[in-house]
C-alpha cells in the first residue's frame, strides 16, 4: 500500500539542519506515525512521502519558508519577571532561566510556547518564534509500515481522548510535522 490521503504512515526519521548537519530531532526506537491528506502536516513533508510504501526511503531539503518560516523579529519580546510570580510572590530562580520553555497563553486564548532568551534583573527577553524557524531542513528516514486510517482517526473524530474540541494551536508551535 503507497501512502495517500487518508492513511497513516509509521515512520522513522531525522531531522537535521542542512547547513551545520546538527541532529534536530530524531525518531529511531518507535516509529512516529503521521495522518496524510488533512493538512496536519508540514506540506514539504507530506508533498515528499506521498507514493511511497513500506521499505521504500526519503530524503529531501526544505528552506526556511518551506518548513516553519524564517525567524520573526516580533516574536522576540522583553516580559516583566513578574510575569512568572507564585502565588505567594515569588519567583522560582531554578524555573525561570535562559534556555528553559515555558507554556503561555495570550490575551485571545492562543496557546504559545516561549523560550527564555536572556534574563536580566526585572524582565526576561522571550522567543516565541517555532525552534526550526528560519532554518534550512534535511529530512531523511523510512516507511516503516503504510496502512488505512480507521474512521475514529480522522479529524474531527476526537478519538484522542483528549475530551477537547480544541486541536488548534498557534502554527509555529505544532509538532514537528505540522505547518
Amino acid at each position: 500500500m503507497t501512502i495517500k490521503n487518508n492513511t497513516i504512515a509509521a515512520v522513522f526519521y531525522t531531522v537535521s539542519n542542512a547547513e551545520s548537519n546538527a541532529v534536530l530531532q530524531k525518531v529511531t526506537e518507535q516509529p512516529q506515525e503521521f495522518l496524510f491528506g488533512h493538512e496536519q502536516l508540514l506540506e514539504v513533508f507530506e508533498k515528499n512521502l506521498l507514493e511511497l510504501k513500506e521499505g521504500d526511503t526519503f530524503s529531501f531539503v526544505a528552506s526556511p519558508e518551506e518548513a516553519y518560516g524564517p525567524v520573526d523579529p516580533h516574536a522576540i519580546f522583553d516580559m516583566p519577571l513578574s510575569t512568572f510570580e507564585e502565588e505567594d510572590g515569588s519567583i522560582d530562580e531554578e524555573a525561570v532561566q535562559v534556555g528553559h520553555v515555558f507554556p503561555m497563553q495570550d490575551d485571545q486564548g492562543n496557546r504559545h510556547l516561549g523560550k527564555i532568551i536572556r534574563k536580566m534583573k526585572d524582565r526576561v527577553t522571550m522567543d516565541f518564534n517555532h525552534p526550526m524557524a528560519g532554518k534550512t531542513l534535511r529530512f531523511e528516514g523510512s516507511i516503516v509500515s503504510v496502512r488505512d486510517a480507521k474512521p475514529e482517526e480522522l479529524p474531527h473524530s476526537h478519538s484522542c481522548g483528549c475530551g477537547s474540541n480544541d486541536h488548534h494551536v498557534h502554527p509555529e508551535h505544532k509538532s514537528i510535522f505540522e505547518h
